[in-house]
This record gives C-alpha cells, structure tokens and sequence, in this order.
C-alpha cells in the first residue's frame, strides 16, 4: 500500500456542528445563542476534565469571532487582572467571551473579583463521552463518510485505541481510504493490519 494511505489525517478543523454532545446539550444550545446573539447571557464558562472538549469548543468559538480564554486556572496575578478588565470591556460593549478552566470558577484560588464575574455568566461542567457515545460517534462519522462499519471494528477501535475521539476518527477515515484503494471491506484484520505498519513505518 502507498504511505499516504497509512498517514492518519488530521482532524477536520473544531466546530460546534462537529462536536460530539453526548451529555452537554445544554452548554452547546447556550453557546449556539451567544454567538448568534440570541442568548441573555453572552458570558459562558465551561469546565471539566482534560478530555471534555474545552478547546474544541473554544476553537469552534474563536473561529466565528468570539472571545476566547483556555485554562484559565494557570492565570498568574496580572493575566487575572487582564482577563477582569477585558470581561468589563466586552460586557460594555455587549461583545461574547468564552472562557474554559478544569474547575468551576470559586474552586480554583483565582482573584475574588474575577471568579465573581466569571460565576455571573452561564457556567457549565463538561461531561466527556462515554463509550457508548464514542461508539455512536463512530457509527455517525462512519455514515457520513458511506462507510459501512460493522460493530465489532468500532469495538475493537474502543478496545485498543487511543480513546480520544480525533484519534479514534483519524484511524476510521484512514481505514476507509485503505478499504477504498484495495476494494475490500473493512474488517477486524484490515484495522490491524492498517495499525501494524503505521507502527513499521
């Protein structure tokens, strides 16, 4: 087989209609109202293990002109400073920030003013997919690609794999371009065939 076939892709670039929701069909909703000016709250802070999708979702956020801050927890005395007087600004001028931290924001030794201000706008935990959501996930990309997936590949994807999700959908979309090219369907061998020369190469 050529390399190129064995080159796991990047993933296509973070958007709110390519995250997976599984359990934060809330925070999705209220971040699909900020950005479109519909919401009451354009102030959202979104927390949760590392995993969660916190930087897809500001990387979606970002993208399509809102403000953004990543872990905000690792914020020394003037960066919280900064993030206070810009959270003044963007609520004068009716502007949209979303900020992101692995905890709720009165749970992580930030200046009083500042975690005030980010528990006044919409704050939401992050649950991560569990694997029935990554297997439905797969199924769901593997649909939009025409691919026919059969069960016991996503379980063994589950089972062996990197479990987070781009990996997980980098390794589908190389299988189906290998199933492609050598006109076969894809199978459990076919995968680890596929991972054992990724690994030679």
């Amino acid at each position: 087989m050529k390399q190129l076939l064995l080159d796991i892709k990047p993933a296509a670039a973070p958007s709110l209609q390519n995250f997976v929701v599984g359990r934060n069909a809330e925070a999705i909703a209220s971040l699909h109202a900020a950005l479109t000016n519909t919401a009451q709250s354009k102030f959202i802070y979104l927390w949760g293990e590392k995993g969660s999708g916190k930087s897809h979702l500001l990387s979606a956020c970002e993208a399509i002109g809102a403000r953004v801050l990543d872990d905000v927890h690792l914020l020394n005395n003037g960066a919280q400073i900064a993030l206070f007087n810009t959270y003044n600004q963007l609520k004068e001028a009716g502007g949209v920030l979303i900020t992101a931290g692995l905890h709720a924001p009165t749970q992580m030794g930030l200046r009083d003013d500042l975690a005030t201000r980010l528990a006044w706008g919409l704050v939401y935990q992050l649950h991560p997919l569990n694997d029935d959501e990554k297997a439905l996930a797969l199924k769901q990309h593997a649909r939009e690609r025409g691919m026919k997936l059969p069960d016991e590949v996503t379980e063994y994807c589950l089972r062996y794999l990197r479990r987070d999700l781009p990996t997980l959908m980098a390794t589908l979309d190389a299988l189906d371009e290998w199933s492609l090219i050598a006109q076969k369907p894809i199978t459990v061998p076919m995968l680890r065939k596929l991972l054992q020369l990724n690994l030679e190469l």
